[in-house]
């Protein structure tokens, strides 16, 4: 089978199995209700709290939240098709894939292609919705595409770790302190970032942050944030293959 029909066989399972799962349809809404908390209630907030301490937080509030949403995207998308494949594990349609048509390799790359493209397009949608996003839609392509990749990333992960869907949900509430190194690599110098550049979350956050200064070392971090998590893509995506095939 190729893609296309990969696709057409599978595209409108994945359609049903998320209108009937509560859940997984409110992940699905959940960018485009942040980006509105973000632009009309969040601001209000920030600014009743910077009264009462003594420092002023207004001004961290558009480059950590403008990330926040930037991650959070494909983060969410990641999960919905997590928690699919988790359900299919369960019900044994893993297993049962090996005697159809379609091969393994076909199916984990309809499964990686499907929370990028959805990355991308609630990405476009949500940041300007923000209004604290302030890119053309070049740049704005040119983020997304580089975050993307973070979508299967975490789809990957879970099935590996998760042996379930309520191991699954127990893990995702954990996976938060990947949000951690990109916000402390906002407050320290370049000479200490090294160590951040580890975590995959880190390089959409500075592809953002040096597209909106307009800096050229942007395109440094996209073409290496990108090839760095396609690399871990590759490795894990190797991973679920060789489970596959046990």
């Amino acid at each position: 089978m190729n893609l296309i029909h990969i696709f057409q066989a599978l595209g409108p399972v994945d359609a049903r199995n998320v209108r009937r799962d509560a859940m997984l349809r409110w992940l699905v809404l959940a960018p485009l209700a942040l980006a509105a908390l973000v632009r009309w209630v969040m601001p209000g907030l920030v600014t009743a709290v910077s009264r009462l301490l003594p420092i002023d937080i207004t001004p961290y509030f558009a480059p950590i939240m403008g990330f926040a949403l930037i991650i959070l995207v494909p983060y969410l998308a990641g999960m919905v098709i997590g928690f699919l494949l988790l359900d299919q594990k369960d019900d044994g349609t893993l297993l049962a894939l090996q005697v159809t048509p379609l091969s393994v390799q076909g199916y984990l790359i309809y499964r990686l292609t499907v929370p990028m493209l959805v990355s991308v397009l609630m990405t476009v949608i949500a940041a300007p919705l923000s209004g604290i996003i302030n890119l053309g839609w070049g740049p704005l392509l040119l983020v997304a595409i580089g975050a993307a990749p973070t979508a299967p990333l975490f789809a990957l992960a879970l099935t590996a770790v998760a042996q379930n869907k309520v191991q699954g949900l127990a893990l995702t509430k954990t996976a938060g302190v990947f949000m951690l190194p990109p916000m402390i690599a906002y407050f320290v110098t370049a000479r200490w970032q090294i160590v951040l550049g580890l975590v995959p979350t880190y390089w959409p956050a500075k592809m953002l942050w040096t597209a909106q200064a307009g800096q050229n070392v942007f395109w440094f971090y996209w073409i290496v944030g990108l090839a760095y998590q396609l690399v871990l893509l590759l490795l894990l995506g190797r991973q679920f293959d060789r489970v596959m095939h046990r």
